[in-house]
């Protein structure tokens, strides 16, 4: 009877030593995003074979600052996409290795963890698909994975992490995952608006409330387009951005063939919008002020022009206002996550 007591002594033992080790190992601790002021009602899309856990998210933010993914070795994935610049870049059209260019604006990673589509033209479906296209395309990071993944692994800490976080060695579906787990948590909300609309009437300018006004009133329909608590319908569209006949990009059409889709884009978010100048797919409105005159003047007509896009007759007043209510929605939160 003894030798049966301490036999399950010992096993009790074991178990709780190893239930320990479970929970001592701080890289494998879930995390929940903590959606600040604003964004509450929004689902983040988070896929179930990559859930935030505290060690993936450190081990993307090293790899996103890591400009061994780049075959010179020159540029990371902050060259386009800066903390400081609401994770663009400022240039008109996105530059990789060699100094090429490409023919689309860097879009920002704010708040993309609520898109179900990437990329100007949705044509990725999620954000481990945009690292792993970027990392070959010879454009941006002009490498292969498999040399990547070579690379990465040879260097201890990555390999101590990959398997700390992973229980694997360092290979492309993971890589891909703990950058992705990263962008995910870069959430920006807690806006003067969304105090503003919280009962904070002190949060915003009167000058400001009138541009929301505006941006609200069916006058300018900007909601038609830029609408819900991220300020996009997701949708794509041709807002009146000028078309260049000598090289023309035919946006969400390259992806579907339909030729309803010629030139049209996708709606990007307004939130951090003061942050992320110059604008449109190819970044040829810089400024809050000639964006929001842009749109005044019912942007450049062409054929495939939305009808939503019409001249709004806005005094430069009301311009002003407009210009004031959108740097309202620029926001205080970044890496904006917790533990549960």
């Amino acid at each position: 009877m003894k030798v049966k007591i301490i036999g399950i002594s010992i096993l009790g033992l074991i178990i709780l030593i190893g239930g320990c080790f479970l929970r001592e190992n701080p890289d494998k601790e879930p995390v929940k995003l903590n959606l600040p002021l604003g964004l509450e009602k929004l689902k983040p899309n988070i896929p179930e074979d990559n859930q935030l856990t505290k060690g993936k998210i450190e081990l993307g933010r090293d790899l996103f600052f890591d400009k061994r993914l780049s075959i010179d070795c020159t540029i990371s994935c902050d060259f386009c996409h800066s903390p400081l610049l609401g994770f663009t870049d400022g240039r008109y059209f996105a530059s990789g290795v060699f100094g090429l260019k490409s023919k689309r604006n860097t879009p920002t990673l704010v708040n993309c963890v609520f898109e179900k589509e990437y990329l100007w033209d949705g044509s990725a479906k999620s954000i481990e698909e945009v690292v792993l296209k970027h990392i070959e395309d010879p454009e941006v990071y002009g490498n292969k994975v498999d040399e990547v993944v070579k690379i990465i692994g040879s260097i201890e800490k990555y390999g101590d992490k990959f398997n700390s976080v992973f229980d694997s060695d360092v290979n492309t579906e993971n890589m891909a995952k703990a950058i992705s787990s990263f962008v995910r948590t870069l959430v920006s909300g807690n806006s003067p608006y969304d105090k503003y609309m919280a009962g904070d009437k002190s949060a915003m300018a009167d000058s400001a409330v009138r541009g929301m006004n505006l941006f609200l009133s069916e006058k300018l329909n900007c909601r038609a387009c830029h609408s819900g608590p991220n300020f996009t319908d997701y949708k794509y569209h041709n807002n009146g951005t000028k078309i260049d006949s000598s090289n023309p990009d035919l946006g969400r059409y390259l992806v579907t063939k339909n030729e309803s889709d010629k030139y049209l884009f996708k709606t990007p978010t307004l939130r951090d919008i003061s942050r992320t100048s110059p604008y449109m797919h190819n970044g040829s409105v810089k400024g809050l002020s000639n964006l929001s005159r842009f749109y005044n003047e019912g942007g450049v007509q062409n054929n495939y022009r939305s009808p939503l896009v019409k001249p709004l007759n806005l005094t430069e007043k009301e311009e002003a206002e407009l210009k004031g209510f959108l740097r309202c929605l620029t926001g205080t939160n970044t890496y904006f996550f917790g533990n549960k």
